[in-house]
């Protein structure tokens, strides 16, 4: 509209009010003096201004100020009322965009059982091994509306799913906030504004310990560097033995009838080539070591369920490290209270800044040490814990499974991690930390 008034399609533009012609005073005077220079009026209804009057100019300051902070009181409180929810554990939700809930008649999540299916399969898949772009492709081609309706998913979509806490029951709020309210610009919150986490705020869709499983894998396919794109469960899982690097798919005789694809080591023929001596191998060869390795499980199943339990009370125990988290916590706290009370003595009387700068630094490191060791804990006391649940559920697998005479793609996704090959064996290990040895 401004730019037809500029080319001279019209000479007068009628606004209800000064609050709805511009964000801001240096806005709406900007634009009200390039239309004036084309002598092109403004009328404000609601405050009786005509801009090519004289005392338009000083008038529509005076009133642009006032809409402007009249904006940033609305902005305020709408900002404080959100918060105030957030504090008070309310969650909300896009419901016509987030998969799995619908909103209940009073208003709170309720699970839509239909589209929950599609959530755990999800993430079903993505711990039986499957890659986030396959998943998506899977959902895409079997005609599984998404979270926006559309028949296109998106791996980042997928990724979303995997990682939102609501799936669990929980909420984080204030995940964004609002950086200015003149431009609406969102932010991720980096710790600049207070986030609230609400535990069970509403009905879960996966378990508590499936989604801290699937944030386990997550973190384990980034840390590896490992990327799984192919279509083939082998992607990414074969490694070898002697020079660390990961198998690729290749195709033989391409253009003959003896066309095969095999898999060899990535670095084996590169311009760094280290000539490891791992052979190259077939998928009939992978799918055949596979079934003897799960049929020896199977086997002695019944001996290992014995000592199972025991082994793994000894390799995920918590304790120790449950004992040493609290002290830590504790630490944390005292170091943060004399940290405070610092700052507060500085207020109080008048020190000199290199007394105060230099306590206060003394105190900052130790805080920041003490936060250090306390969050390598914590993680190591969540990969424990995500280490005895993926044991359990390679225990489950093999318990439920009965011998089989062909290679079964799931079991294979749902049970290994890699595969080790060595020029005279396979060493296939197990997500549960365990390894078990195939002789070629």
């Amino acid at each position: 509209m401004i730019n037809d008034a500029l080319e001279g399609k019209f000479d007068r533009i009628l606004t209800k009010s000064v609050s709805r012609f511009a964000r801001n005073t240096v806005d709406s005077l900007t634009t009200i003096r390039k239309l004036k220079e084309k002598g092109i009026g403004v009328t404000f209804e609601k405050e009786n201004i005509d801009t090519l009057d004289s005392k338009g100019e000083l008038l529509i300051t005076l009133m642009s100020s006032l809409a402007q902070e009249e904006s940033r009181s609305i902005s305020e409180n709408t900002t404080w009322g959100q918060r105030k929810r957030f504090a008070d554990g309310k969650v909300t939700m896009p419901f016509s965009h987030f998969l799995g809930y619908d909103r209940g008649e009073d208003g709170e999540p309720v699970v839509n059982e239909e589209q929950a299916k599609t959530v755990r399969f999800i993430y079903k898949q993505f711990l039986d091994g499957k890659s986030i772009s396959a998943i998506a492709r899977h959902l895409t081609q079997h005609g599984v509306p998404s979270p926006g309706g559309v028949k296109q998913w998106q791996s980042t979509t997928i990724e979303s799913i995997l990682t939102n806490e609501k799936y669990r029951g929980d909420a984080l709020l204030q995940k964004t906030f609002t950086v200015d309210f003149l431009t609406k610009k969102m932010k991720k919150n980096e710790g600049e504004v207070q986030s609230f986490y609400v535990k069970g705020s509403h009905p879960a869709i996966v378990s508590g310990e499936v989604f801290e499983l699937a944030q386990s894998e997550l973190r384990r396919r980034r840390e590896s560097g490992r990327r799984i794109c192919s279509g083939s469960v082998f992607a990414s899982k074969l490694v070898c033995g002697e020079c660390g690097g990961i198998y690729g798919s290749k195709v033989w005789g391409s253009n003959t009838k003896y066309r095969k694809m095999i898999w060899q080591c990535n670095n084996k023929y590169g311009k760094k080539a280290t000539r490891c001596t791992t052979p190259h191998l077939t998928d009939e060869q992978i799918k055949a070591a596979f079934v003897e390795m799960l049929n020896g499980l199977i086997e002695n199943r019944d001996e290992i369920a014995a000592f199972y339990d025991d082994l793994l009370d000894k390799l995920t125990d918590v304790t120790a490290l449950e004992e040493q988290k609290n002290s830590l916590e504790r630490e944390a706290a005292s170091v943060n209270r004399e940290l405070h009370d610092w700052i507060m003595e500085n207020a109080r009387r008048a020190m000199s800044k290199e007394v105060y700068d230099a306590r206060f630094d003394e105190l900052d490191g130790k805080l920041n040490t003490v936060k250090g060791k306390l969050e390598k804990v914590s993680d190591e006391i969540l990969r424990r814990s995500t280490r005895r649940l993926s044991a359990q559920n390679v225990l489950l697998t093999v318990k439920e499974a009965g011998p089989i005479a062909d290679f079964d793609e799931d079991l294979f996704g749902a049970l290994v991690d890699t595969v080790i090959v060595h020029p005279d064996k396979m060493i296939f290990a197990l997500k549960d930390g365990s390894e078990r040895t195939v002789s070629r």
